[in-house]
């Protein structure tokens, strides 16, 4: 259409116009109309990319120790080797904090996005917990505060709660105090440097960088993102599952700025490009001044049925931001435009894939069944034994959106690998929220391994156990998403997450604020559905023909370990807790990771005080 041309060389005009600053790295590091088009070939080909595409090979296995000959006598060798700097600065700072010597290899400049992120107090004060960030520098990362914060869904009514994602901070300035800390703790930093890869010996791992130089260590952190290459090599390039599309802009000119959208839908399934889309929007006022608000509209799609470039969605995000706002196009000045996409796996938590030279094993989340050897990309579970005998360990953690599951990759690359999109739910693709979570644990089990000597393969899969309220999520996202030629009402998705959100808020904050933070629990769930069925029985059809009975009856499984986890969380940890701190050091380390497991695989480490 003529209108929508003339949008894209608006929006193209504002873009270029206003994308002269310095571009960061990780998600939502870059601004400028040249990036949206590159991230959106990206976009482009994880659509049409076959499972069979030819993957290069960042890590190789190489038999033996690794010998003096082979490296530079002078060189330091590292506990650990954090590659990616965004996010990576928090796991590096921890460690190097308990006396871990921690370098970190970045290809920009190790240094925050402008653009905010929001985040709730209570996860921002894990970073405090951890001692790597005082309370008084917490009031300065902050740059705003805002309540109270909205939930709502196409006209069928609004639900409000306070001091969730309520604060806008400041990457720039706290990744700024990261670093500080990170090079006073002893820490070395290798920025503008990209990996170029990695061969992994019996004992230590070599990497090669971009510049020729070779690092060695013990253990490789990888928290470059979705997009990183030893993810991508893991997976052998499949297709994820499902994939979230965010676009948004920084703009001035709100004069009613003081409260916040958490998820917001004010339509029903949109055309965006050739696909339909369910849209949904999150809001918040900015701290670069009283009338700035940083708004960003999403959605979920399945890549197996294309989807809208992120141009496409940017054009369709011009077109009914006024609405949404009750502002004019004309009245605001637009000082950012803010775009991402989140790939996603359905077996993010409950796969651990394992790939040793050529073959690929498959390691489900009960910890028991482990797949099959296979030359290809393609697995088939099976009963399997397991032995290797290489200690060298391969970690990986992060997440662009921040986002994040600690992900492991154990011995000649690997074992226990998830997906690095890591811990998101439905309300929330960001992810610095859940690396905050998840910091206290992946590093004091880190620090005890390399400590402890524990580089075994079966001691370091333990960092990335199974979570099962995690692995339920994905039944959230799939409901979430339109699939073409369902025979389900353009307003069904609205109508079922607002009976959820409805029931959620009739059970109450214990029920309600949990779930607005990422965390599902088995009490709470069990509530929900149960009010959900008996006050709409209707929806259940239509649930069934959305989702799929395939992902239902997967999902059953993981909720049925939640309830599990929470029944040896509640009643075995605390009985066994005294004996486990009485064993050997290697038992002690399993167990410590048994118990952290049922707890934040139960959902249990949210504490409704904090």
């Amino acid at each position: 259409m003529d209108w929508l041309t003339s949008l894209a060389k608006i929006m193209q005009m504002i873009m270029e116009k206003i994308s002269s600053g310095e571009e960061v790295g990780g998600a939502g590091g870059a601004y400028s109309y040249s990036a949206l088009k590159r991230l959106d070939q990206i976009w482009s080909s994880i659509r049409e990319e076959q499972s069979d595409s030819k993957i290069s090979d960042v890590v190789t296995r190489v038999q033996g120790p690794l010998v003096d000959s082979d490296r530079d006598a002078d060189s330091d060798i590292f506990d650990v080797l954090v590659c990616g700097g965004t996010l990576g600065i928090f796991i590096a700072t921890a460690l190097s904090s308990k006396g871990l010597r921690v370098g970190i290899v970045e290809r920009n400049k190790i240094k925050g996005r402008e653009q905010e992120w929001n985040i709730s107090r209570k996860e921002l004060m894990e970073i405090v917990k951890i001692g790597i960030l005082s309370e008084a520098e917490v009031e300065q990362i902050i740059s705003s505060d805002f309540n109270p914060n909205r939930c709502g869904f196409e006209n069928k009514g609004e639900i409000w709660v306070e001091n969730i994602l309520h604060l806008g901070i400041s990457p720039a300035k706290l990744v700024e105090i990261m670093k500080e800390r990170f090079i006073s703790s002893g820490g070395r930093m290798f920025e503008e440097k990209s990996l170029s890869s990695i061969s992994v010996y019996d004992d230590l791992a070599v990497l090669k960088l971009s510049d020729g130089d070779s690092l060695t260590c013990r253990l490789v952190v990888d928290a470059m993102g979705n997009f990183s290459p030893i993810v991508r090599q893991i997976r052998s390039g499949r297709k994820p599952d499902g994939v979230c599309l965010a676009v948004g802009a920084l703009a001035r000119g709100f004069e009613k700025n003081t409260t916040s959208d958490v998820i917001f839908s004010s339509s029903s399934v949109k055309k965006a490009g050739n696909s339909g889309v369910q849209l949904f929007w999150e809001a918040f006022p900015a701290g670069s001044g009283p009338a700035d608000r940083t708004t960003y509209m999403f959605t979920y799609v399945d890549p197996k049925f294309g989807g809208p470039k992120l141009e496409e969605l940017l054009e369709l995000f011009w077109d009914l931001l006024p609405s949404y706002q009750a502002v004019s196009l004309e009245d605001l000045d637009i000082r950012r435009v803010i775009y991402g996409i989140f790939p996603t796996f359905r077996d993010r938590y409950s796969l651990h894939s394992c790939v040793v030279i050529e073959m690929t094993i498959e390691h489900h989340a009960d910890s028991i069944r482990i797949s099959k050897l296979l030359p290809s990309p393609y697995l088939a579970p099976c009963q399997l034994h397991l032995t290797v005998s290489y200690r060298q360990v391969i970690a990986l953690i992060g997440s662009p959106i921040g986002p994040i599951v600690p992900i492991l990759i154990t011995d000649a690359f690997a074992l226990q690998v998830g997906d690095a999109s890591g811990i998101q739910s439905p309300v929330s693709f960001g992810g610095f929220g859940s690396l905050t979570r998840h910091l206290g644990r992946l590093s004091n089990g880190i620090h005890e391994a390399v400590e402890g000597d524990f580089l075994d393969v079966h001691s370091l899969r333990l960092l990335n156990p199974y979570m099962p309220n995690l692995s339920a999520s994905w039944l959230f996202q799939r409901a979430m998403s339109v699939r073409p030629q369902m025979s389900v009402s353009p307003t069904f998705v609205n109508e079922l997450l607002f009976a959820n959100f409805q029931s959620m808020q009739k059970l109450g904050d214990s029920v309600l604020r949990p779930f607005l933070q990422d965390v599902i629990q088995f009490g709470p769930l069990v509530k929900t559905l149960g009010l959900v069925m008996l006050s709409r029985p209707q929806i259940l059809p239509s649930i069934f023909k959305q989702v799929g009975l395939g992902v239902i009856l997967d999902w059953s499984g993981h909720f049925l370990m939640l309830g599990y986890y929470t029944f040896l969380c509640t009643f075995i940890d605390p009985a066994v807790r005294s004996w486990v701190e009485s064993l050997p050091p290697r038992d002690k380390f399993k167990w410590r990771r048994y118990l952290e497991a049922w707890r934040y695989g139960a959902g249990l480490d949210y504490s409704q005080g904090e």
